[in-house]
């Protein structure tokens, strides 16, 4: 059961507007059920899902785990599903299990931005996470941190928080990130790059995207490697941090929600969807809770940076999944190498 002491910003106002903006979506029955895996922080999914309780009287099971275990578990689960809805988890790690999802486009598809749509069928888009340094503002003095070349400063010689790409989506994502923008978009250009930043990192490898965050936010690093909401709590909380996008290229990688095939609340967990991808929603996640949201007619930013100030670049997803395995293998020797 989801606490009632949840504190957010704009709740209020969303109530009043919400049974008008959702009436497509279907009446009310607090009998009804829904029950969500979900790969995401409670901190950012509990205000989210106080206000679908107060819009729907629908008070979900709720279990929380990584991307991987949540999908070994539909798969276990197959023909017999505990879940109706997977929310969470970056498409590039969901797509190979694709057949495990129901088809489904939201009934606001048409406002998704054109790049992030469902064109696939069960792959909805919710969220656009890009990969950002995080940086100690106390402890970073005159070093100047503008993007992945300005790691190799001496300066910072393991004082930079990473963790294992093969363990954290986040630190993959980087390892993407890193090889196609330091290699000029060709991805083999970038190895000499990764090399010598595993060098100047000098065998700090930590547990989780977690304690990068918290790492730079408490002053054990100067700077850390993460997804864009990581410093949004600590942003939010007032701790001395700050976000850099790479000025050597930003890649954005959409997360999504997925209907699970054979759900047994399929109609809850369609309305559930439609409900995450609502103007007001997205504009609330985007607006209060810092994570880019997917929709093109949201403009509400505060800690966010707007997208159009940000030099983003683009991987090739199917190329990426490719050669994934190959590519964590040869960061492995080459930290294994140098540490």
């Amino acid at each position: 059961m989801i606490k009632k002491s949840i504190r957010f910003y704009a709740l209020i106002m969303l109530l009043i507007t919400m049974s008008v903006i959702f009436s497509a979506c279907g009446s009310s029955n607090s009998d009804e059920e829904l029950i969500i895996y979900t790969t995401l922080r409670s901190d950012f999914y509990e205000p989210i899902i106080e206000m679908w309780i107060e819009y729907s009287g629908i008070v979900p099971d709720i279990m929380q785990a990584g991307t991987g275990e949540l999908l070994a578990r539909v798969n276990a689960e197959a023909g017999n599903p505990m879940a109706d809805v997977m929310w969470g988890g970056l498409l590039a790690s969901v797509k190979p299990s694709i057949h495990l999802f129901e088809d489904y486009q939201v009934i606001h598809e048409p406002y998704v931005q054109e790049h992030l749509r469902n064109v696939e069928g069960p792959l909805t888009r919710f969220s656009n996470l890009g990969s950002v340094l995080m940086v100690n503002t106390e402890l970073i003095g005159d070093i100047q941190i503008r993007g992945y070349a300005d790691l190799l400063n001496p300066a910072l010689r393991g004082r930079i928080a990473m963790t294992d790409p093969s363990a954290s989506s986040s630190a993959f994502e980087h390892l993407v990130n890193k090889l196609y923008a330091m290699g000029n978009g060709n991805p083999h250009d970038g190895w000499d790059f990764v090399e010598a930043l595993i060098d100047n990192v000098d065998g700090v490898m930590l547990g989780s995207s977690g304690a990068v965050t918290r790492g730079v936010a408490e002053g054990e690093y100067y700077v850390g490697l993460t997804f864009e909401e990581g410093p949004m709590p600590f942003l939010m909380a007032g701790a001395p941090v700050k976000v850099v996008y790479m000025e050597e290229g930003v890649i954005f990688n959409p997360s999504g929600m997925f209907l699970i095939n054979g759900a047994q609340n399929a109609d809850n967990g369609r309305r559930f969807m439609d409900f995450i991808i609502s103007y007001e929603i997205q504009s609330y996640m985007q607006g209060n809770l810092q994570r880019r949201g997917v929709r093109n007619d949201i403009t509400a930013y505060d800690l966010l940076q707007p997208i159009d100030q940000i030099y983003v670049i683009f991987d090739d997803a199917d190329y990426v999944q490719e050669n994934r395995d190959a590519w964590l293998d040869r960061f492995q020797d080459i930290w294994e190498r140098l540490n």
